[in-house]
């Protein structure tokens, strides 16, 4: 099962994530020690599931993690 934005941002928290600007969305930034530069985005929907198609993105091109690595961070 998908997580819910909820948990995407409680993930970023805990993880060293910063949170660079809210507007409609949270936005999220983390330099990695390459000086690689991650982004991601957070819905202030935090209650809903994100879809699956979107989940799998997130986790490859913007957290660059595997899933079972998020959810041993949370």
């Amino acid at each position: 099962m998908p997580p819910k934005f909820g948990d995407l941002k409680r993930y970023c928290e805990r993880d060293g994530w910063v949170l660079v600007r809210n507007t409609d969305h949270w936005y999220y930034e983390k330099v990695l020690s390459d000086g690689t530069v991650l982004q991601t985005k957070v819905s202030h929907a935090i209650h809903k599931e994100i879809p699956a198609h979107l989940w799998k993105w997130i986790l490859k091109k913007q957290l660059r993690i595997s899933e079972k690595d998020f959810w041993d961070k949370l």
